[in-house]
């Protein structure tokens, strides 16, 4: 199953709708950043925020997207910078590639066959690639919004170390971030279906609880999570 389940015109609403998150999306740019080497490929680039966060630091990068409309967006956006390569990629992959790490931001969840995913994921690096992850956490806080926008599974700690293992990586790093996200996440997905938009609480949330939670997480691993984040090696 490619990675464009569940509604695509959704998942594309969404994707421009947190925008005013900028402090949620420089985190998690952060995170993957250390990762990328010098020739990283993005899977599922939705409408290209990451990319163009790290072309500060990564001399080129190639962004992919399974969903045509996304793709257009990507080809428009990065039209005019040769650092980019835009081309369409779905998932699981036979393609085969000596990128320096894949980077996949909320992409896993979207694919029924996980382990098909990652193997497929571990053949586009050279030996010793980093293949970088962040995916949402624990089965209980599915919601209707999850199903909506195509999310088979959330990952715990525990399930996503088996599935890397099991592809045949080696994990460097595997933990939660973001508890307070995560309690939001029961009370508005869960309890009161919500879906996520920009607005007030976003606002909020992104200026003041994030920043908070990016200085204790840089000390301190939360025993959960609204995400497991991982970074694993394919063999040298």
């Amino acid at each position: 199953m490619p990675e464009t389940s569940g509604d695509t015109h959704l998942q594309s609403r969404v994707l421009e709708d947190l925008s005013d998150a900028v402090n949620y999306q420089r985190w998690l740019a952060d995170l993957a950043r250390p990762y990328l080497g010098d020739d990283p490929i993005e899977l599922g680039s939705g409408i290209g925020d990451y990319a163009a966060a790290w072309l500060s630091t990564a001399p080129r990068i190639t962004v992919t997207e399974a969903d045509d409309s996304r793709l257009k967006m990507l080809t428009t956006r990065f039209l005019d910078d040769p650092r980019v390569d835009v081309r369409p990629l779905f998932l699981p992959t036979d393609e085969r590639a000596e990128h320096s790490a894949a980077v996949a931001l909320n992409v896993l969840e979207h694919i029924e066959d996980d382990l098909a995913g990652l193997t497929s994921i571990a053949g586009l690096l050279r030996p010793g690639g980093a293949v970088v992850l962040i995916v949402p956490a624990f089965p209980s806080a599915m919601s209707r919004f999850d199903r909506a926008i195509g999310h088979f599974r959330r990952y715990t700690v525990a399930s996503l170390g088996g599935a890397l293992t099991a592809a045949g990586l080696r994990i460097e790093r595997l933990h939660y971030i973001n508890p307070v996200g995560l309690v939001g996440w029961y009370t508005a997905c869960r309890a009161l279906r919500l879906a996520p938009h920009n607005g007030p609480l976003v606002r909020v949330y992104d200026h003041l609880v994030v920043p908070l939670a990016r200085r204790l997480e840089r000390n301190w691993t939360p025993p959960f999570g609204q995400s497991v984040f991982a970074v694993a090696r394919t063999p040298r």
